[in-house]
C-alpha cells in the first residue's frame, strides 16, 4: 500500500519534470520589452535570460554626432534597458513557474 502512494509521488514528479521541459524551452520564444530614456533605448530579452535585441533611436546617434551626448550616457542607458529587460524576464520566469507549481515556491527550480 506504501509502494502504491509513493508510485504516484514518482509519476507526478515525472510529469512535473516533463512540464519543466515544455516551459525551459518555451521561454526562448517569450519576449519582454524594456524602454528607457524616454524611448531612447529599447531592449527586448526572452525567458531565458538573453537579450535578443537592442534598438537605439536615431536621434540618439545624430546627437552623440553632433556632440550633444556622451558616450557614457548612451552606455548608461543601454546597461539601464539591459537590465530593466532582464528584470522584466526574470519575472515572466517566475509568473510561468508559478503556473506550474500552482503558487509554490519549489527550491533548485529557476
Amino acid at each position: 500500500m506504501m509502494n502504491k502512494g509513493f508510485g504516484n509521488i514518482m509519476k507526478q514528479a515525472q510529469k512535473m519534470q516533463e512540464r519543466l521541459v515544455e516551459l525551459q524551452e518555451g521561454l526562448g520564444e517569450k519576449t519582454v520589452e524594456a524602454t528607457v530614456g524616454g524611448g531612447m533605448v529599447t531592449v527586448i530579452a526572452n525567458g531565458r535570460q538573453e537579450v535578443v535585441s537592442i534598438k537605439i533611436e536615431q536621434q540618439v546617434l545624430d546627437d552623440l554626432k553632433n556632440g550633444e551626448l556622451e558616450v557614457t550616457m548612451l552606455e548608461d542607458l543601454v546597461a539601464s534597458g539591459v537590465n530593466a529587460a532582464l528584470s522584466k524576464a526574470r519575472e515572466l520566469v517566475q509568473e510561468e513557474m508559478s503556473k506550474l507549481t500552482g503558487g509554490l515556491r519549489i527550491p533548485g527550480l529557476f
